[in-house]
């Protein structure tokens, strides 16, 4: 990569000034290419001759993998030309359905130098949820292991189908790309606003929307990734997710990719906070990103006992107790970081390294976006929906084949993203919830993201989320569904103990009225579903049934209304 590369130089000037947040603020612009193919153009100019680690996966046998950029980008090469054999060609879309296995670098490597678009799938899809993605994504070739090719046997007849780690009939061998030709040419010329990625949302209220990225939207967009965790080159890089959703591309492919650090995995059948520490004191990772359910069980292992490499933390997707953020300050003196962004832009807001820290705030916007609160009618207010300026490189294209929501989202130059956030006066976000959610009672705007923020820095509570329950006097009511830490059992004595803890940090408002224990209902992803809660919670006050294991606040003596 030579120095005048404007996306090098974008990311030289970010790591310059990864401490210096007025500065990069000021003095960052996005690289605006007009053809643009990353893999080629960026990845493969920083592989060259470059033996330093690309890709590091760990299994739970004690197997491992380590591939140099180098290695990386010719065994790309190889899959490819291999891909281009079998028919893959400019355009065409490929479910590619992996765990953290080699060949998920290699074919989003090979993919993206082909011109085609990717489908990122979760292992855990379900018939119908194939067959919706095989239909409305128009794939036309499928990438999965051996062993998941059964759930294909009424699926996509008519798609090249590839297998990886296992010989099948009728299924084209992933492993003979290793006989192809290491050098690869392109068939043309990428624009950087070629659609290369189609992501399927997780659909918390509705039918997953089709999100599509294009050559520019997340390689280009992600430099405010790297920003907010902070990577260096060089940097050992785990981030703790799940392939088929944007998280893992965020932090497991571009963002460490593009800076020059390593990408690096452990894969275990089951998640194991004790072997996962483990593993990473030996290994040397230098920055973590992993959800909260991770945190969480995390701090209850005997953090002291490992001698950690570690320089950066981050974490997004839930509000995180702040005694689990002090309990890892103070073992391991480092600060678990914020953020926010979504599977249409990259990271938007965040607490970058070095910055004052306010309690609960998701951060202040990131170098390359401009964000405004907006209220209904499009006026700035301090809180309001959270919107984007556009045009902006880092925005997708647009949802595919629904022109009227795309033009619902991004009107009068701002993309809305349907999530709420208040701004303090030193321009620090704090997050209130999805527009959808915010509810009223006794006309009183209601965010569940404060309650459940609240809820979870009980010692017993888990997981938490928090719903209007119908009254004929408030219109409304908190509701709050709870999942017990392991090893706790439901019972009026904690669920008194709950509603006194949570009164004691809420305003009366606020109070929540009602509270339930239960498995809370996801999406595969792992969001929680709380219009099912809704729904059900609607039915149930119609007629007037109290569940098992709920809960009213009047239930305990001397706790008025």
């Amino acid at each position: 990569m030579t120095a005048t590369s404007p996306l090098q130089m974008a990311c030289d000037f970010l790591v310059a000034h990864r401490h210096d947040y007025a500065t990069a603020m000021a003095g960052f612009q996005w690289p605006r290419p007009e053809t643009f193919n990353w893999a080629l153009d960026h990845f493969d100019a920083i592989a060259a001759g470059n033996d330093r680690p690309a890709l590091w996966l760990v299994e739970e046998d004690g197997r491992e993998l380590r591939l140099s950029y180098a290695e990386l980008s010719q065994r790309s090469n190889q899959v490819a030309n291999h891909l281009r054999s079998l028919g893959v060609r400019r355009g065409d879309r490929i479910l590619l359905m992996l765990p953290n296995h080699v060949a998920l670098w290699e074919t989003m490597l090979a993919a993206i130098k082909l011109g085609a678009v990717v489908i990122p799938a979760t292992m855990l899809l379900s018939g119908s949820e194939l067959a919706d993605r095989i239909e409305r994504g128009q794939v036309r070739h499928i990438v999965t292991l051996a062993g998941e090719t059964d759930k294909f046997n009424e699926l996509g007849q008519d798609a090249t189908r590839i297998s990886v780690d296992g010989s099948v009939d009728g299924w084209h061998a992933y492993e003979q790309a290793y006989d192809a030709g290491t050098g690869f040419n392109a068939d043309g010329t990428t624009l950087a606003d070629d659609p290369m990625l189609l992501y399927f949302t997780s659909g918390t209220t509705a039918k997953p929307k089709l999100v599509l990225h294009s050559h520019s939207s997340y390689p280009v967009g992600h430099l405010s990734t790297i920003y907010w965790i902070g990577l260096k080159p060089g940097d050992i890089h785990y981030n703790i997710s799940s392939p088929g959703w944007a998280k893992h591309a965020w932090s497991c492919f571009f963002a460490p990719l593009t800076i020059g650090a390593t990408v690096f995995s452990y894969n275990a059948a089951r998640f194991n906070a004790a072997r996962t520490l483990d593993v990473i004191a030996r290994c040397g990772v230098t920055t973590l990103c992993a959800p909260p359910t991770v945190w969480r069980l995390f701090v209850q292992e005997d953090l002291a006992a490992w001698t950690m490499s570690l320089r950066e933390l981050v974490g997004a997707g839930e509000p995180l107790n702040p005694e689990i953020i002090e309990q890892i300050r103070n073992t391991w003196g480092l600060t678990i970081r914020d953020g926010f962004g979504q599977t249409e832009t990259t990271a938007q807001i965040g607490n970058p390294p070095g910055q004052p820290l306010k309690a609960g705030a998701m951060g202040r916007p990131l170098p390359g976006y401009r964000i405004a609160l907006l209220d209904g009618d499009g006026n700035a207010v301090d809180e309001g929906e959270i919107s984007v300026a556009i045009p902006t490189p880092s925005v997708m294209l647009g949802y595919q084949d629904d022109p009227s929501k795309t033009a619902e989202v991004m009107r009068n130059g701002w993309y809305r993203t349907g999530d709420v956030a208040s701004r303090d006066a030193d321009g620090y976000y704090t997050y209130v919830g999805r527009a959808d959610d915010v509810f009223k009672s006794s006309d009183y705007r209601i965010s569940p993201f404060e309650l459940e923020s609240a809820l979870i820095e009980h010692q017993a509570v888990a997981e938490a989320a928090v719903i209007p329950s119908p009254d004929p006097l408030r219109l409304s009511v908190p509701k709050a569904y709870v999942t017990l830490v392991r090893g706790v059992e439901p019972s009026a004595e904690l669920a008194a103990s709950i509603f006194a803890f949570t009164r004691d940090l809420l305003g009366p408002f606020k109070r929540i009225r009602r509270l339930e224990f239960r498995e809370l209902p996801k999406t595969i992803s792992g969001k929680i579903r709380r219009v099912e809660l809704r729904r059900e919670e609607v039915t149930a006050r119609a007629g007037s049934e109290r569940s098992e294991n709920e809960y009213l606040d009047q239930d305990f003596a001397g706790k008025d209304g």
